[in-house]
């Protein structure tokens, strides 16, 4: 099977896996991903195969959504991928990809990194832009809704100190989540490519707020919580 058709395969399995998944989570959260790991590699010197099947597979089975497993989606991607006869290599370099992309990895201690690639750094920063600017807010509120949180409480600041655990157990207003996340993306870009795009997102977020405040309380606007 060649590199194309194993693609191929891949995007048809994620359509039919996440085809009742959440809106900020769905196979349209995967393409743009794809998508803009795709534009990144372009600059980089990477394995595109890896990136690509790193990108597609990266929320095939994510944690939140399943108990707080985080061994499902490796797993998932893992047998998947050897069902299509993909190569133990680019299958190992995957699943890493899928086990350390997420942003709550890297809360609380700093422990050194437990794996690294120039793969990982572009499937993460393609996924991190997704994250913010417009379509960031968008799937913010959107996940929000699925939970049933506020939109805003001023009486609940965010916390900056946040732990993985911590993170995951969060039921914080969706305003919170800009402050204990969003924001912070800009500064954890890998690439060069990655920084210049978020930069652009992460003021439009910037501008978003600033305007939120002034609707919720005209008489004290405000440009944080």
């Amino acid at each position: 099977m060649s590199n194309t058709e194993i693609v191929e395969e891949t995007i048809t399995f994620v359509k039919e896996t996440l085809q009742n998944a959440e809106g900020g989570h769905d196979w349209f959260h995967i393409k743009r991903v794809f998508q803009n790991a795709m534009f990144i590699a372009k600059d980089e010197d990477v394995d595109i195969l890896v990136v690509s099947l790193g990108a597609l597979l990266h929320d095939i089975a994510d944690a939140k959504f399943h108990d707080g497993d985080e061994n499902m989606g490796p797993q998932m991607a893992s047998d998947f991928l050897q069902s299509l006869k993909v190569k133990k290599k680019v299958v190992g370099h995957v699943v890493k990809i899928i086990k350390h992309i997420s942003f709550k990895n890297s809360l609380g201690t700093s422990k050194k990194k437990a794996f690294v690639s120039k793969e990982l750094q572009v499937v993460q920063d393609a996924d991190r832009l997704d994250a913010i600017g417009a379509i960031g807010i968008a799937r913010a509120f959107n996940y929000g809704g699925f939970k049933n949180r506020e939109l805003y409480n001023p009486d609940i600041p965010p916390n900056l100190k946040l732990t993985k655990e911590a993170y995951k157990k969060s039921k914080a207003p969706t305003i919170n989540h800009f402050y204990e996340k969003l924001l912070l993306l800009k500064d954890k870009m890998n690439t060069e490519t990655g920084k210049k795009l978020a930069a652009e997102r992460h003021q439009y977020m910037l501008d978003y707020l600033e305007q939120f405040y002034k609707e919720w309380n005209p008489l004290s606007a405000k440009s944080n919580p």
